[in-house]
């Protein structure tokens, strides 16, 4: 089969079956034709709660489907690679982030949402890349734990100086193995190219940067921009959509190495077969587990 043939037997069956896809934008452009919406992993989950389909695929990692999960309690959700995870999402469990609180119990803990669905369960305030220093910004308290991301935490705590911060080792290895040499050469290569770059990238790279800001907020970034040429410091399916939806621009990535893996696991066919029903992984959650790990959700819409 060709790939334009996948797809329209996709399109066929998500209209006969009454299915959502949702695909997250590190996915492939064959996998971003065939779905409903498009975009950064929260907000596809709030899509998936007010569609009503009552199937959701989601081409993304598991922390995603979980979420979308959370928020769609009586819906099917797929995810469609059952061995897309994430390494950020499971370098920490609700055992170790309940002993650090027991060490800072005077700390409010903000969940990044890229965590399991068991350790938002402990923790206070869910926030987004988009929406994580304005949430931090609104809490009443001054004392933050900030989980599990590192990187997103230093960048939110050099511009709250009135807070106070405890950040763990947490890191995504994709974003974080890139470095200020890697600016320099991609600098030196595009002289008049802005760079743009995710905050889950390293001080050394963020501080670098003409702009830092979510995946959603680098493509809307470079598509309003009246420059040229643009150096992205994400994942590098983002160099290739923006090269498709801005034909008349120039796209570098950052580094070569820039690749998701675990994102890049679900295929065309992987879709095809959660459309089928012979494929994927069905997200099962108790509902104790989800009702606690939704407060720190809530916490977040509250929080704006």
């Amino acid at each position: 089969m060709r790939i334009s043939d996948v797809q329209q037997e996709i399109l066929r069956l998500k209209k006969e079956k009454d299915i959502c896809i949702l695909a997250h934008c590190y996915q492939s452009p064959e996998i971003l034709e065939v779905a409903d919406f498009t975009g950064d992993s929260f907000a596809l989950s709030v899509k998936a709660s007010k569609v009503e389909n009552k199937t959701v695929i989601m081409c993304g990692v598991r922390f995603m489907a979980e979420t979308c999960k959370i928020l769609s309690p009586e819906k099917t959700v797929i995810l469609s690679n059952a061995s897309a995870g994430c390494p950020m999402a499971e370098q920490m469990d609700k055992e170790l982030i309940s002993q650090v609180k027991e060490m800072y119990p005077d700390y409010t803990v903000v969940a990044y949402v890229n965590t399991t669905s068991e350790l938002k369960t402990v923790c206070d305030v869910c926030v987004t890349s988009s929406s994580a220093l304005n949430i931090c910004r609104k809490l009443k308290n001054d004392k933050i734990l900030f989980i599990p991301d590192y990187n997103l935490g230093s960048w939110i705590k050099k511009q709250l100086p009135e807070k106070e911060f405890k950040l763990l080792n947490g890191c995504c290895p994709t974003h974080a193995a890139m470095s200020a040499d890697d600016v320099k050469k991609a600098k030196e290569a595009h002289p008049e190219a802005l760079l743009l770059v995710h905050p889950e990238c390293k001080s050394e790279v963020v501080e670098l940067a003409d702009y830092v800001g979510s995946t959603t907020g680098i493509m809307e970034y470079a598509k309003k921009s009246d420059k040229m040429e643009f150096i992205i410091g994400t994942e590098n399916s983002i160099v290739t959509h923006l090269q498709l939806e801005c034909p008349d621009k120039s796209f570098y990535p950052l580094s070569k190495d820039c690749i998701c893996h675990n994102m890049q696991a679900t295929t065309l066919v992987d879709v095809l077969n959660c459309c089928k029903g012979t494929g994927g992984e069905i997200i099962e959650m108790d509902e104790e587990t989800r009702l606690a790990a939704k407060k720190c959700i809530d916490k977040m819409i509250e929080l704006g």
